[in-house]
């Protein structure tokens, strides 16, 4: 069996598995498709089509269905594990996004789950920090073009997972490269914005703004950026999100996770924190604005 063929068979396996798994789990419960639409607010037709797995249902819509339905905390944990198995098997960007037009409400559901998020960031500023017109930038230049309309959609959605970074029970730590605080995606206004926005979101109690400058001493390579999701003791462990060029990875398994934590670790050594980081925020500003007049 050749790669591509190999490839086709284990993302309908993957996809089948859920949907037996939903089906099932539907059928024993004595609801109908209808009525499991209603609880969970989606058409007769599109429940249909996951359970024939022609449509692959996202993270927050298997939650949804399992809790309509009352499934046991072993039963979710099962029907979580698949979803993701299947959508790492259909991740490529191109067919995410033509399913779902943005994929922001899926972000936004790991992070309503996360007690702690970690941010590593080497070439764009992360998109819980974003103004609204850096957003919209970043979204234009996707490598997989949005329509106006998903794009509008998709800055929408992102600019609401930022309500989070105000609630004080959640943890959020960003380290971000001072390359990636340089790159411009628009106007010198722009980014001048940007850096304000930083600045500012850095002085809150649940926040930890970690800046790499350039000079800095290497302790370990820049690589590229993850976010390492931590979820409250009772309910999910750990895990990393890696966005790669051609899709988005996740790593569940405690040694892969371990080497994320690890680079971490190194890369903290390497950042600036608190007012020496607001520091380097200014220096940055007055070099945009005197090298534009």
């Amino acid at each position: 069996m050749d790669v591509a063929a190999e490839s086709t068979n284990s993302e309908s396996t993957g996809r089948a598995r859920l949907a037996a798994e939903l089906r099932q789990l539907r059928g024993l419960s004595g609801v109908s498709g209808r009525e499991l639409g209603r609880r969970i607010d989606m058409s007769q037709s599109k429940v249909s089509r996951i359970e024939a797995g022609t449509v692959l249902p996202s993270l927050p819509e298997v939650a949804a269905w399992g809790a309509a339905l009352e499934a046991s905390t072993d039963t979710r944990e099962r029907l979580d594990a698949l979803t993701r198995i299947a959508h790492r098997e259909a991740g490529h960007w191109r067919a995410l996004l033509q399913d779902r037009g943005h994929l922001q409400d899926e972000v936004h559901a790991l992070e309503t789950m996360a007690v702690r998020v970690r941010t590593y960031q080497h070439s764009v500023v992360p998109g819980l920090l974003q103004t609204a017109d850096y957003a919209r930038r970043v979204f234009s230049l996707f490598q997989v073009p949005y329509s106006d309309e998903d794009r509008s959609a998709a800055v929408a959605a992102r600019l609401r997972r930022q309500q989070l970074v105000f609630e004080p029970e959640r943890r959020f730590d960003f380290l971000i490269t001072e390359a990636a605080l340089r790159w411009r995606p628009g106007s010198s206004r722009l980014l001048l914005a940007q850096l304000d926005r930083l600045a500012s979101i850095s002085t809150l109690d649940n926040v930890s703004l970690g800046l790499i400058p350039i000079g800095a001493e290497a302790s370990t390579t820049l690589s590229h950026g993850f976010v390492i999701y931590e979820g409250p003791d009772e309910g999910r462990g750990t895990f990393v999100a890696v966005e790669m060029i051609h899709g988005p990875v996740e790593v569940v398994d405690v040694e892969g996770i371990g080497l994320y934590e690890n680079h971490w670790s190194r890369l903290e050594r390497m950042a600036v924190f608190d007012d020496h980081a607001r520091s380097l925020l200014l220096a940055l500003a007055e070099d945009i604005r005197s090298s534009t007049g």
